[in-house]
């Protein structure tokens, strides 16, 4: 019998993410640098990253150091693989761009599937070349990949199909891993990873996790991944969450909080021991290493809890959001008074009074910088007046244009990923306009 595998479990890095545009490459470092210690620590024999390594198809050059760094550093370590899958974040061309070069490491990169099931498969093996597991590498799969396009059929034929697409290609690579493990003659387990959003998924306010595709029908069940996999390593969703009653299908989240409002989860990486036999999981908590908090009330309530954190010393970042009855037109300047001579930091500051309806272009433009695109077309499909009949098609079509627009700018990091990013910064300066327009 084979010893005991120890595998380590993350995913939802997304290097070089802002927040209100306060660059985090600091809290990025120091999660890199707790994981590496915690790798030695456990004696790890792998490591699974599953999907959206990075924020951007096109990554800013401190990203890229921070990820090439790791990998370097981590072939140091008792690590004897590590297996990388891209996310809907990430462009597979990049990934793979060094994938030759990072496979001599044992460092294993599948960014896109291709006509090869086998290119999927990846049979890791001990120092002595002594197979020791199966690991079916099954990155974000796109429309495109699972799905052909039919004339004249509805969002929920998509939805339908594309489940059925996914459905059949897990089926497929479980079939040909068995196939592959029985040629071995060797009882090794075989297990999975994937990026996808699974029914029920638990997401958080200002995660960023998007819908990957239109319509909640592509939302897939735990009975899609076959009894085959001992275990399957999933990304996509930032909150820790095992799906269906057993940990062997498992999210382990995102290493920091994306947003304020994953201010209080505890973010985790997930430990897993299996052999042919056996199989455990485990969560090892990640410190904080900046805190978040978020702040909402009246006046009162605000000032009081300022207090209280000032008086802690501790470096914090702060989302305000004023709730009060009263209008307090120079909120941000009376806010900035509250915490100057202290370390807290204020990154968003929201208004709620109806007064916020009248505020000056300059102040819109502002505010809306701290919302997704979907937030910003439910402004607009609210300020004007559109009846909620015809609401549920406008934001499928608009889904569908957005989940086009993310994977068109995957292809190209360089052009086209950063064409991506002008559109939707463009579709915000349509969408103020608009809104500037319609509001009393």
């Amino acid at each position: 019998m084979l010893d005991m595998l120890k595998i380590i479990h993350t995913s939802d890095w997304h290097l070089g993410r802002t927040l209100a545009g306060k660059r985090r490459d600091e809290e990025f470092a120091a999660f890199l640098s707790w994981l590496l210690e915690r790798v030695v620590a456990e004696q790890a024999d792998g490591l699974l990253i599953a999907g959206d390594v990075f924020d951007k198809t096109a990554p800013t050059h401190r990203a890229q150091e921070l990820y090439y760094d790791f990998l370097a550093k981590i072939v140091r370590t008792s690590c004897q693989w590590v297996v990388i899958i891209a996310g809907n974040h990430d462009s597979p061309y990049f990934l793979e761009a060094s994938q030759q070069l990072l496979q001599s490491l044992k460092i294993y990169v599948v960014g896109q599937i291709s006509s090869e099931l086998d290119d999927e498969i990846l049979i890791l093996k001990d120092k002595d070349n002594t197979p020791q597991l199966i690991v079916c590498a099954v990155p974000y799969l796109r429309d495109r990949d699972v799905r052909l396009v039919s004339p004249g059929e509805s969002i929920d034929d998509k939805g339908r199909k594309l489940k059925a697409g996914i459905t059949e290609h897990y089926a497929q690579i479980a079939a040909r891993a068995e196939r592959i493990r029985s040629e071995l003659e060797a009882d090794i387990p075989i297990i999975a990873m994937g990026h996808l959003f699974t029914q029920g998924g638990r997401t958080a306010d200002g995660d960023g996790v998007r819908e990957l595709y239109v319509g909640t029908l592509a939302h897939l069940a735990s009975d899609i991944f076959p009894s085959t996999f001992a275990y399957t390593a999933l990304g996509h969703l930032h909150i820790a969450q095992a799906v269906g009653a057993s940990k062997r299908v498992y999210y382990c989240g995102s290493p920091i909080p994306m947003g304020f409002g994953e201010a209080e989860q505890t973010k985790q990486i997930a430990l897993i021991q299996l052999s042919s036999q056996h199989f455990s999981h485990e969560t090892i908590t990640i410190p904080v290493f900046q805190q978040l908090k978020q702040i909402r009330g009246d006046w009162q309530h605000i000032t009081a809890q300022i207090s209280k954190l000032a008086r802690t010393g501790a470096s914090v970042w702060l989302e305000v959001i004023y709730e009060g009855d009263d209008l307090i037109a120079d909120l941000r300047q009376q806010l900035e008074n509250a915490v100057v001579g202290t370390a807290l930091e204020l990154i968003i500051i929201k208004n709620k009074p109806p007064v916020i309806a009248t505020t000056t272009p300059t102040a819109d433009q502002h505010s809306l910088d701290e919302f997704s695109p979907e937030e910003i077309f439910e402004k607009l499909l609210i300020a004007q007046q559109i009846p909620e009949t015809q609401r549920i098609q406008l934001r499928q079509t608009y889904q569908l244009l957005l989940t086009s627009m993310h994977e068109d700018g995957a292809h190209e990091p360089t052009a086209l990923g950063v064409a991506s990013q002008a559109v939707e910064s463009e579709e915000k300066s349509a969408i103020t306009t608009s809104l500037e327009a319609s509001t009393p």
